[in-house]
């Protein structure tokens, strides 16, 4: 084989590579009308089509500086579309959380407390909160699943004695009529967000509304970390009110947040497919020994699910404490009788 035939092979490949990407980000991004859009991508496919034969024919290489012409203005076009927080939100991420630290104390603005009683009933509560730090007792991850066994979405809950649970969500900033799209993730379609939220709210609406599945985990961490990776959030939360970003399936999710600030945090965590997968996250937790009190992930994965007893949880100020019985390395609090 040539030189010459190797480089116009490899050519094609980038070609075809920069064609497939450029059809998707056309077809989600354009500010297009749906037919408009389909006229502009396969314009843009006639266009590298003609390009992989100029290639080949020197009678169609003016096609190939076509094509080059194309895909600079269709990058131009791209590293223009700029993250924002002014867009018509959905209602549960219509405010971003943000805080302020003063010494020992942490306050923390549009904490959500939404009630929930159906997908598109409830009754929206934003509220302002404090934290002592030196109360920090506890860090739980809650991982809810709704459909695939690798894939669920990871939620750190931090918890403060009587001050109660306060929940951090790497949340999908959606706008009034997206719908979620895994691929769309690849391509700018949402801003990224942190929200803190009560439990009764962030775990309550997976399980009791949404129908998904929830498993929560207490996470045993070297001493000062805990703090550590609350203090993260909240800068987390301040710098995306600051300067928007947008979400990404693979670099910028709920899992890959968490494990970026944490490396801060604990340095030396290793890279894993699990942090991608988060579905198997508590195996990757267990193997660094941040799970106790159970024999084996498998072990500590059926008694940490607590859908059963969301669903029979009607008592919200009850909901903490029930959805935490039985799970390996929390002390378990007696019942408290009903009133």
């Amino acid at each position: 084989m040539t030189v010459s035939i190797l480089v116009s092979i490899l050519s094609g490949i980038a070609i075809a590579l920069a064609t497939a990407w450029g059809g998707l980000a056309l077809w989600i991004r354009a500010p297009l009308s749906q037919g408009w859009k389909l006229a502009v991508v396969l314009a843009w496919a006639i266009c590298a089509l003609a390009a992989i034969a100029g290639l080949a024919w020197h009678a169609w290489r003016p096609a190939l500086y076509l094509f080059g012409a194309a895909l600079a203005g269709l990058l131009w076009w791209w590293l223009r579309i700029r993250p924002s927080n002014d867009r018509p939100w959905i209602a549960e991420v219509s405010r971003q959380t943000h805080g302020e630290v003063s010494g020992n104390l942490v306050t923390l603005h549009n904490v959500r407390n939404f009630d929930w009683r159906s997908r598109t009933d409830f009754t929206p509560h934003w509220e302002t909160r404090r934290y002592a730090l030196d109360t920090l007792q506890s860090v739980d991850v809650a991982l809810s699943y709704w459909g695939r066994p690798a894939i669920a979405h990871a939620l750190v809950s931090f918890g403060f004695g009587t001050g109660g649970q306060v929940v951090f969500s790497v949340e999908i900033r959606r706008k009034q009529g997206d719908k979620f799209s895994e691929i769309g993730g690849f391509f700018k379609q949402y801003e990224l967000s942190v929200i803190a939220s009560t439990e009764e709210d962030s775990l309550r609406v997976r399980t009791n509304v949404r129908g998904e599945d929830g498993y929560l985990y207490r996470i045993h961490m070297p001493e000062g970390a805990a703090r550590k990776l609350f203090l993260a959030y909240v800068d987390k939360a301040n710098r995306l009110v600051d300067t928007p970003r947008f979400y990404h399936t693979l670099t910028a999710n709920c899992t890959t947040i968490v494990f970026q600030m944490a490396r801060h945090i604990v340095p030396g965590l290793p890279l894993d497919y699990r942090q991608l997968l988060s579905g198997y996250l508590p195996e990757y937790l267990y193997q660094l020994d941040a799970l106790r009190g159970a024999g084996s992930a498998e072990q500590y994965r059926r008694l940490g699910r607590y859908t059963d007893r969301a669903l029979a949880t009607y008592d919200r100020a009850q909901y903490s404490r029930n959805i935490r019985r039985g799970v390996p390395g929390i002390a378990q609090e007696p019942r408290t009788p009903p009133a």
